[in-house]
């Protein structure tokens, strides 16, 4: 029943691939590093999902994944230090560990 609950789920997968690539895909790809980019993948998703070309947890998965995103835009511009006067600030998230590892003497 499982087995051909998947199989039935795959062939539908690869019916709404070929008959409408994601037009969020080819987005996402190209990286996003400003708002407009942003803005036009989520744009992009919505048109996507509404033609089934991608499935919902994809949607709900790029969804939480981008509002991550947005959180650590919004801690870098809260917390981040800037580089330069009036430049754009990066967040140290974790200290670099300048001790040397320990070598534990085994015993013979």
């Amino acid at each position: 029943m499982v087995a051909k609950k998947r199989s039935s789920l795959k062939k539908d997968k690869d019916a709404i691939e070929k008959r409408n690539p994601p037009k969020s895909l080819a987005i996402a790809e190209r990286g996003i590093t400003t708002a407009q980019q942003f803005a036009g993948l989520m744009s992009a998703l919505m048109t996507d999902l509404l033609n089934g070309s991608v499935t919902p947890g994809i949607g709900n998965a790029t969804c939480n994944a981008g509002g991550k995103l947005l959180k650590m835009v919004e801690l870098n511009q809260k917390y981040g230090q800037a580089q330069v006067e009036n430049g754009l600030r990066n967040m140290r998230l974790v200290e670099p560990d300048t001790t040397p590892p320990r070598v534990e003497a085994t015993k013979q």
